[in-house]
């Protein structure tokens, strides 16, 4: 097929957050046979042609499930400070995962790999208030996120 489906969305790219990431605190084994951890948000920027600012320290983190496949199942929380001072909630789910042992084990030592090399991508939602911020609220969203040492770099594009 040379066509694209007439109702294929359009992706724009939004904004990226980079965020700084806390030492993990890990719960293992849980009861299903699953290991949890919490991540805490330890700070951030974020800049984009959308939105500007920062993740607010230590406002939430991620508590990501650990699954004997090796697939990461992310549920993230935290907030963010636009730069007109405003605050808005973001909640990210999404998976992880790499595309061989070898890159799971390196990922696990939070050594760099390549982009390529693994699986990321998130599905937000945000809380924003009334304003010029409202828009986000009013939005899908995908996110492609890289996985670099001790942070996180999530590019988020808007669904048009």
């Amino acid at each position: 097929m040379t066509q694209n489906h007439p109702f294929l969305p359009r992706l724009e790219h939004a904004f990226t957050i980079s965020i700084d990431l806390s030492r993990p605190y890990w719960i293992t084994p849980g009861a299903r046979g699953d290991t949890r951890a919490a991540i805490f948000a330890a700070q951030g920027v974020i800049e984009g042609p959308r939105l500007q600012g920062r993740v607010v320290p230590m406002s939430g983190g991620d508590y990501p499930l650990s699954r004997p496949n090796g697939v990461i199942d992310f549920d993230a929380r935290y907030l963010l400070e636009a730069e007109d001072g405003a605050i808005i909630y973001l909640e990210n789910r999404g998976f992880r995962w790499a595309r061989s042992p070898e890159i799971a084990e390196k990922m696990r030592r939070n050594e760099p790999v390549g982009f390529d090399d693994y699986y990321m991508r998130v599905t937000p939602r945000f809380d924003a208030p009334a304003g010029p911020h409202e828009w986000l609220s009013q939005h899908v969203f995908v996110g492609v996120a890289e996985k670099v040492p001790n942070a996180n770099r999530i590019h988020y594009f808007v669904v048009m």
